[in-house]
């Protein structure tokens, strides 16, 4: 088993290392932040991210995945700029957003996806 670093509550970070056990293997959808230290937008996404998290406990994973330090998951997901949200269900990336969003356009693609998954 590996590492999984809880980052907040219904918040962890990803790496190569727990990609599979974290977003692969998941029960439930995730949702991926793909994130640099360098980008302004990026942390302009991260607290809107994070506060969402909770609110969607047990219903979707939420996940910080740093590109930079995670280079093979991005270009495997073909992440070109970021922040991208990725959105996971067993494994698939079935839909995603790309720079920062306010709070109402991430739940909103959160509660299709979960309205999709249900179906």
């Amino acid at each position: 088993m590996t590492d999984i670093v809880e980052l907040g509550e219904n918040l962890y970070e990803g790496t190569t290392q727990n990609w599979e056990e974290l977003v692969i293997k998941s029960e439930i959808p995730v949702i991926v932040d793909f994130w640099a230290e360098w980008c302004m937008p990026c942390r302009m996404m991260s607290p809107v991210f994070k506060e969402t998290a909770p609110e969607y406990k047990g219903k979707v994973k939420f996940v910080k995945l740093n590109s930079d330090e995670n280079r093979d998951i991005s270009i495997r997901y073909g992440v070109m700029s970021i922040p991208t949200l990725g959105i996971y269900v067993n494994g698939e990336s079935i839909d995603g957003v790309v720079g920062a969003v306010p709070k109402s356009t991430l739940k909103s693609k959160l509660d299709a996806v979960l309205q999709k998954v249900k179906e």
